[in-house]
């Protein structure tokens, strides 16, 4: 097939199969993501039709998309992958290489939101927040009723990272949002924390980033409850949004703003000053770690082999062809397993160790993200095509993931060791909030 051939295939899943709206802009230099507004998930679904539909055959390292960024360069790759010549080299233009785990630069890692936003006044006030990630490669997630992969439930509350912020770095996380009072009123209090910010001040609110089209949200989940900060300016009838977890910031009218607070599907605010900020002292790192740290098990595997099982056993009447939407949320949480790297880039910095040696735990942790798109990719496979011949591979690549996993975190506790040796710290238990971990 030539590649004008594949550029329409791709247009007809895209508007036939996938009913994408955002097609105006389609054509071979159209970038996949920055214009056709395709996430990581439809990137997927994209892939899966045009190899179930089409006959194309996707190499694993397609999943991963460092091969192409525009139509033309997934028709290209495409074409390449069926004739079976050189494998494309990734397009790196314009990337400069990094300064290392040791560097002023050391480039930050944004995976979870409500983390990212407490840690923006880390990072005005100077402290490194890498320690507050040890929370979050496993942090919670819910299997809600239909055997639903959730990343927000009404079961998931934030009380370990309410609890820890303050121990670890003197900062007060007050919760602004009254769960007993009536959606009006607590917007009437977020605009009074709004306009009455102190310079030092952080006010925080879950909306739902799907209500905000003009924030160019690329992940195009609906609802999608999120948390970001907010400011005023000097038009009180613009605001200032700043989404420290997915890099943005932008000025956005305060009716748009507050529209999307006003959804059914969001509930919560928080708000904290970092004029008392001070770097988390050691003894306190350790008992957070030893709080967080869970080396027997990876919640993330098991409840996908529980959501997998159900499936295929018919279990309270779902079925396999609803698998992908059970695990649709799958990337929004794997992605989570980059905090590996805050963690281990905590250490390493501390401890002096060789930049090397570092990069060899990021490529591990590479690896472990690369798995979990290939896992996704390999489910929605089964639930589009009820093939269950498929089982077994899903199954090894699940063993896989898990053996990745606890080889991080059997390195992860050997050098967690050698810093609370380095700080003549006991790497034992700790005294820690019951109920917190």
């Amino acid at each position: 097939m030539e590649q004008q051939q594949i550029i329409n295939a791709i247009h007809r899943v895209l508007r036939d199969t996938l009913a994408h709206p955002h097609l105006s802009g389609f054509g071979p230099d159209a970038r996949l993501n920055e214009d056709l507004y395709l996430d990581s998930i439809q990137m997927l679904q994209l892939l899966l039709h045009l190899e179930l539909d089409w006959g194309f055959t996707i190499p694993e390292q397609a999943l991963g998309q460092e091969d192409f960024t525009t139509v033309a360069g997934l028709a290209a790759f495409l074409e390449r992958s069926a004739g079976e010549t050189e494998p494309a080299v990734p397009d790196t233009a314009g990337s400069e290489p990094g300064e290392g785990v040791h560097g002023e630069e050391y480039e930050d890692i944004k995976v979870h939101c409500f983390v990212s936003c407490v840690c923006d006044a880390l990072k005005q006030a100077g402290i490194d927040h890498r320690p507050y990630y040890f929370s979050v490669w496993d942090a919670d997630f819910a299997i809600e009723p239909g055997w639903v992969l959730s990343y927000h439930a009404p079961s998931i509350n934030h009380d370990i990272f309410h609890y820890w912020f303050e121990r670890l770095y003197g900062i007060p996380l007050q919760q602004w949002y009254r769960p007993d009072a009536s959606r009006a009123d607590n917007i009437a209090t977020l605009c009074e924390l709004v306009e009455q910010r102190p310079a030092t001040g952080s006010v925080m609110v879950m909306l739902d980033l799907y209500q905000l089209p003009e924030r160019e949200n690329k992940f195009n989940q609906n609802p999608f409850p999120h948390y970001v900060l907010l400011e005023t300016t000097a038009d009180p009838d613009v605001w200032m949004m700043r989404d420290p977890d997915y890099r943005w910031e932008g000025e956005l009218p305060r009716a748009r703003i507050l529209q999307a607070v006003d959804q059914p599907t969001v509930a919560g605010g928080w708000r904290f000053d970092r004029s008392t900020a001070r770097p988390a002292p050691p003894e306190v790192v350790r008992d957070y770690f030893l709080a967080c740290f869970q080396p027997e098990r990876n919640a993330l595997t098991e409840g996908v082999r529980r959501i997998l099982q159900a499936h295929l056993n018919g279990t309270d009447g779902v079925q396999l062809s609803n698998l992908s939407h059970a695990l649709r949320e799958l990337p929004v949480i794997s992605v989570r397993k980059y905090g590996y790297e805050h963690a281990f880039a905590f250490f390493w910095r501390e401890l002096k160790l060789a930049d090397a040696d570092f990069e060899s735990w990021c490529a591990v942790i590479e690896s472990l993200i690369q798995g979990f798109k290939t896992l996704h990719y390999q489910l929605m496979k089964l639930g589009q095509s009820g093939d269950e011949a498929l089982v077994p591979a899903i199954t090894q690549q699940l063993d896989t993931l898990d053996d990745t996993e606890f080889r991080l975190k059997g390195g992860l506790a050997a050098v967690f060791a050698d810093w609370c040796a380095h700080h003549g710290l006991a790497a034992g238990d700790a005294d820690v909030m019951e109920g917190a971990a």
